[in-house]
Parts: C-alpha cells; structure tokens; sequence
C-alpha cells in the first residue's frame, strides 16, 4: 500500500455522494458473494435413501489417516503381537483355553491397558515384550483408533438427525444445516448410545456364557471399559475370549471418545456462550475507537466484523497482521485494492 502521512483506511471506497449514501444503506444491502467463492447451495450430493444430502467435510469426515489405513495399521500390529506372543507361549502362565486365541487375547488385554492378570510374562523376555506393545498399542490407541471412532460417528450423524426429526418433513438443507450447527452434540449422544449398548451386550454375555451374576458382570464390564482391570473377574472360556477380543478394543475407544467428546461439548458451550454475549451486549463509544483500525473517525463493515470477531476470540491481532502481510504483497501497485494484474505480477515475481 502507499505509504504517506495519513493512515489508509482499511478498505478503500470511491469518495463520491453515491458512496456516501450507500453507506448509510449498509444494513440494508446484501453482500454479494465472491464469484470464486464456493456455493453452499450447489454442495455436491449423496443419494441416501431415495433422498438426496449435501456432502460436506464433517460427514466424509476427511480423515487422515483414512479408516482403510487404520484397519490394516491395527491388523498388522494385532497379527505380530499374536504371533510374537504365540511363539512365547510357554512363558506366559495362567488360564489358558486356545494357543493361538490367548495369545491374540492378551495382545488386546496389553494394547488397551486393562491387564487383567488372568495371563501375565513370565520370564524377562516376555516381559520386556509386554512393555513394548503396551506402549506402542497405546500410541495406536491415542493417535489412530480414535479417528476410526470419528470415522464411524460421523457416518451416522445424518441418521440420527433425521431419527430426531422424523415427524418432521426435514430436507438436505436443514438436515445439514443442524448437523454443522449441533455436530459436537451429536456426536456425544451417538457414543454415548454406542456405549450404553456395549455395557449392555456384556453385561448380557457376562451372565448368560461366563456364568456370572448380574452384579459382578456388570463389574466386571466396568472394569474394563475403564481398562481399571482387577483380575478378580475376566474371560475364561473359549467363547468368553474371542467375544473379548472385539468387546474390549469397541468399549475402551468407545469410552476415550465418550470423555473426550464430553470436554468439547462443554468446551463448545461456553465458545457459544461467549459469542452470544459479544452478539447482544450494547456498543459503546469505547468499543468504537477501539474498532476503527484505521483511526479515520468511523467504522466500517470490515472494521467491525473484524473487531467482533476478535472480541469472540475467533482471530487474533496476529492473525489480522499476517492476512495484511500477505495482502500487501498482493497488491503490487499499492492502490489498496487487489485486481487481476496485482496477482499475475505477484505470481510472476
């Protein structure tokens, strides 16, 4: 931009009567959208039961790594940990059912921390083995499984947001409408039912295979979601341990994203409350210095966009530094505008 002794306001308009006028009318008028700039309204669509839904990034979810690669991260790992554990076998003591099922059981039993104490190393080998894949499954755990679970939820957000509305005649639109506006929301309540029905189902098979009663099945499905794992009560019979097997890795990851979407519900809240305050509490002649950027006597839409949003904790000064960095680079003619020449001569430079 031109440097000179009076400050350039932060969006230049044409000093006319015309000008004048229309910025009276601001309130008024639309803003017109940028021709590059994406259509909301024209989102590409997935058919979903005869009915037609906007794809959007929270439902493709845009993973990274992608639920494909985390399935065969997890089976790689599972597979060397069975097969590591079944060749030490014999230097793993307890209650044994099947070689090569005790052998991919405690390799669960070790990745999800619960340790029952039902099959423990029994020599320095085995145990210096445990510590490994205790680690690295917990690594697994933190950093891969949990966007499996994400993966997962978000594919039926529309489902449930249209289970929640049934009586209603909801379209694509409204449907993805609320799921921008709730997602954190939804989520929460999908795993919270995924987890009440883990509880449930193992409670269930608890009782009716590993002959337990209500009260210690229920424990002992306690114990292990929370990988607290006593040892008191486990799965000791063949049928018990491949259950286990998908139970426990379901209901550990169910229970991390449980707590973990309960912190950004709350987290999202209070962001909400906060913008709700910024958007009703009255403008005051000190808010209105401290949003005119460029001290000329008024604000502008830019201007007090900008000082809301600040003020929402959305952006910061630094942000605001970096984007007037880059756009002065941009405007190589310095006229305080950007036009088709500033950016091929910024590309050319």
């Amino acid at each position: 931009m031109a440097n000179n002794d009076k400050n350039e306001p932060l969006l230049l308009e044409p000093q006319n009567t015309a000008a004048q006028k229309a910025k009276g009318r601001l309130n008024q008028r639309r803003f017109l959208r940028s021709r590059s700039a994406p259509h909301t309204d024209h989102a590409p669509l997935v058919t979903k039961d005869n009915e037609s839904i906007p794809l959007s990034e929270s439902i493709l979810g845009n993973l990274h790594p992608s639920f494909k690669n985390v399935l065969i991260i997890l089976t790689v790992y599972l597979g060397v940990g069975t097969l590591i554990f079944y060749l030490v076998r014999n230097q793993i003591k307890g209650m044994k059912t099947d070689r090569f099922l005790d052998a991919l059981y405690f390799t669960i039993v070790t990745m999800t921390t619960v340790g029952y104490g039902d099959l423990v190393p029994n020599s320095d080998l085995t145990k210096l083995l445990a510590c490994a894949f205790v680690f690295s499954g917990m690594a697994l755990m933190g950093l891969i499984l949990s966007k499996a679970a994400d993966y997962l939820v978000e594919k039926q957000e529309v489902l449930l947001i249209k289970a929640m509305h049934m009586h209603q005649k909801a379209g694509p639109s409204e449907i993805l409408k609320e799921l921008e506006i709730n997602k954190t929301r939804y989520k929460f309540i999908l795993v919270l039912f995924l987890l009440l029905i883990l509880v449930i189902v193992g409670t269930i098979f608890l009782v009716t295979v590993e002959k337990l009663d209500f009260i210690d099945a229920l424990y002992c499905v306690c114990s292990t979601i929370t990988t607290l794992g006593y040892g008191d009560k486990s799965f000791s019979t063949q049928a018990g341990r491949i259950f286990a097997v998908f139970w426990i890795l379901t209901g550990t990851i169910c229970l991390a994203q449980f707590f973990l979407y309960m912190a950004e519900l709350n987290t999202e809240s209070s962001q909400k409350a906060l913008v709700k305050w910024v958007l009703t509490r009255k403008m005051t002649n000190v808010d209105l210095e401290a949003a005119d950027l460029d001290e000329d006597g008024t604000v502008g839409a830019a201007e007090f966009v900008i000082y809301k949003l600040k003020e929402m904790g959305k952006i910061t000064q630094e942000d605001i530094t970096l984007v007037m960095k880059e756009f002065e680079e941009l405007d190589v003619d310095q006229s305080g505008t950007l036009s088709v020449s500033d950016i091929t001569l910024a590309q050319s430079s």
